[in-house]
């Protein structure tokens, strides 16, 4: 069957994006089908997206030209306070505090907002040879035969690959039309995300409150900025979005504190629900799934998109290697190696944010004793305080070449 192209990627968030580069620049001929307009989220002001890019995925982007473009906009992380606490009654003593200099890798990480990250991508797929990138265009069919796979476009056409590969988030159409299931529950909450000045600088610290409807997140961006993420209640979070401007200051300003001095928004203000969600697997007949698709987790330790680069870094080698050898690359044998490599570590990690959303999003008081004392046991302990750095930078994985900023 003549083929379009290696790899179809229905998704042009960051992965898809990420995975397409990576393919490219290794020799690959690869399709993004994009739903959204080709500029619908670069060049626009602060839309709440922001992420805290890891060591280990800021070596990805320099891999497929893309950090160079971004480093300018990021914000490095020298420090991660993290801590038990109370709105109005300030943290809890027990602090758990992980810097920089520990670990001898210069930042622990990059504030990065996704209207810089999505720029970025969009510019280099223009640029990279073997690339072609189909916006405002969706997938609504796809038929696995022996020697390929055909999806049907939104605009009627029709494309074959030699797999398809879904970047499509957490409703993922691409694992729907596979058959691939899905478990996870709700949490009951919904973050709020918004952007404030403040008149002190933030030091390139990331502070992590742990109160008991949800943990609030304030990370450091260019400037005296932060990125806030504030979990709450569904119902509570819908009272505070619905307050005005002031009113909400008014509700922050108790979880936030005052150790950066005064606070006002710099930008509107958004809500997503959370949930975990989990595919049931990785892979179907000549499919793939990466990112949100195959695991959508808790913001609690901002690892989501680390995670899906972590996807992308192991399924393109595995993709490219198998072409290398002369193997067709979207064979059950090909891609059950991606699914050995990353399904255990990314099950993992979700759970493992779970467990800790629900160990610290509640008031029981024999609970917060337990937390605190074991957050003032691990920041007295250097070496184990040195571990969790190194697993929160991506420093401690199996190591995919482009983890280790290597190409293909």
């Amino acid at each position: 069957m003549k083929q379009d192209a290696d790899v179809l990627i229905p998704g042009g968030g960051l992965n898809g994006p990420a995975l397409a580069l990576a393919l490219a620049r290794a020799g690959l001929t690869v399709t993004v089908v994009d739903a959204q307009p080709p500029r619908a989220r670069a060049d626009v002001a602060f839309d709440g997206r922001a992420y805290a890019l890891a060591i280990a995925s800021r070596r990805l982007l320099s891999a497929i030209g893309i950090w160079d473009k971004v480093a300018p906009h990021s914000q490095p992380i020298l420090q991660i306070k993290a801590s038990d606490g109370r709105p109005g009654e300030g943290a809890s003593p027990f602090f758990l505090t992980f810097d920089a200099a520990e670990i001898e890798e210069g930042p622990m990480g990059f504030m990065v907002e996704d209207r810089h990250l999505y720029a970025a991508f969009l510019e280099a797929m223009e640029q990279t040879p073997g690339l072609t990138h189909i916006p405002a265009t969706a997938v609504t069919a796809q038929q696995p035969t022996e020697t390929g796979i055909t999806v049907t476009l939104s605009d009627g056409r029709h494309l074959r690959a030699k797999v398809l590969v879904g970047c499509d988030g957490r409703t993922s159409g691409t694992a729907e039309r596979a058959g691939i299931s899905r478990t996870g529950w709700s949490y009951g909450q919904t973050a709020i995300v918004c952007a404030v000045d403040h008149d002190l600088p933030h030091n390139g610290t990331a502070q992590q409150f742990f109160m008991p409807s949800g943990p609030l997140a304030i990370l450091p961006l260019p400037g005296n900025r932060s990125s806030i993420v504030w979990s709450e209640t569904d119902d509570t979070a819908r009272t505070i979005v619905a307050l005005d401007d002031d009113a909400f200051l008014a509700a922050l300003r108790p979880r936030f504190g005052d150790h950066l001095g005064a606070i006002r928004l710099a930008g509107p203000r958004f809500t997503y629900p959370l949930s975990l969600t989990l595919a049931n697997s990785y892979t179907a007949p000549r499919v793939a799934l990466v990112g949100d698709a195959a695991h959508g987790v808790h913001p609690i330790a901002g690892q989501g998109l680390n995670l899906g680069l972590r996807d992308v870094a192991a399924l393109a080698q595995v993709l490219v290697e198998a072409e290398r050898r002369g193997e067709d690359i979207g064979t059950a044998d090909v891609l059950d190696r991606y699914q050995s490599w990353r399904r255990f570590d990314s099950t993992a990690l979700a759970l493992g944010m779970d467990a800790v959303n629900r160990l610290f999003s509640n008031d029981n008081p024999l609970l917060r004793i337990g937390r605190d004392l074991g957050m003032g046991v691990v920041d007295a302990l250097p070496g184990l305080r040195r571990r969790f750095i190194r697993q929160a930078a991506g420093l401690n994985e199996d190591k995919a070449r482009l983890l280790q900023g290597l190409p293909l």
